[in-house]
């Protein structure tokens, strides 16, 4: 048993003297061909809008006059897919010295609030970790469990109306089952949760014949198929006049 493990262990270190000195000589031929002149020459990247230059050179592990065939597709591609706003890399070596890099970034869609945070996603509903939200701010909100994976369908619907969605501030989801929107952060809109775009497109045409969003109204439950059901806000009790005291009669002497 004995010699047995010493034989193994004989096995095994010369496995890794081969294997070293098989990447050893990989590695000059490598740096062979860079004398050759195949080296990084150029860098091509598609579909790049919100990815740092500079962060896809360090995925690719690559500067000018780097050895071309040194550049693993497979290990950027890795690294390039880890970046906040890249969904899909397709990395190539075009030889002699051209890196071509095509990119699928995530497009933010909206904001989402959820357990007290507030995140940004894509059309997929997925998060997109970016440190500051604020130049996001002007993205529609979308609030409460499930709202994210159902935010791209509830945007394209409310796009029909582009007037009126223009004032949606928030859209609640209600139960993972229906929405409820907030308009110029003052009228809630009660979905329902079937048929929603007929709800909305109905919505819209009253508004723009009627001016019923635009009202003092809190509430419009559209829920109901054939009626609307409006609460709206109390009206604020006039103030009574008040009579300015005149200086008393003069009393006859």
């Amino acid at each position: 048993m004995l010699s047995g493990g010493v034989y193994g262990g004989a096995q095994l270190s010369g496995s890794q003297v081969a294997q070293s000195a098989l990447h050893s000589a990989v590695d000059t031929m490598i740096e062979a061909t860079g004398l050759l002149g195949l080296t990084v020459s150029d860098v091509t990247v598609e579909g790049r809008e919100t990815t740092d230059g500079e962060t896809i050179l360090a995925a690719l592990a690559a500067r000018p006059g780097t050895p071309i065939l040194a550049v693993s597709p497979k290990r950027a591609k890795q690294q390039l897919e880890t970046l906040p706003w890249v969904r899909t890399a397709v990395i190539e070596r075009r030889l002699p010295g051209t890196l071509y890099v095509r990119l699928v970034e995530r497009k933010p869609l909206a904001l989402w609030q959820h357990g007290g945070k507030i995140a940004l996603i894509d059309r997929a509903g997925a998060v997109i970790p970016v440190a500051r939200l604020d130049r996001f701010a002007k993205l529609p909100m979308v609030v409460g469990e499930g709202a994210a994976s159902h935010a791209a369908e509830l945007l394209d619907m409310l796009a029909s109306e582009p007037d009126l969605a223009a004032r949606v501030t928030a859209a609640i989801r209600v139960g993972d089952r229906r929405w409820n929107l907030r308009i110029d952060n003052t009228i809630d809109v009660l979905l329902p949760a079937d048929e929603t775009a007929k709800a909305w497109g109905q919505l819209a045409r009253l508004d723009r014949s009627t001016g019923l969003v635009q009202r003092d109204v809190q509430t419009i439950d559209t829920r109901l198929p054939d009626r609307l059901v409006l609460r709206v806000s109390p009206e604020t009790p006039k103030e009574t006049p008040v009579q300015k005291k005149g200086r008393p009669p003069a009393k006859n002497t």
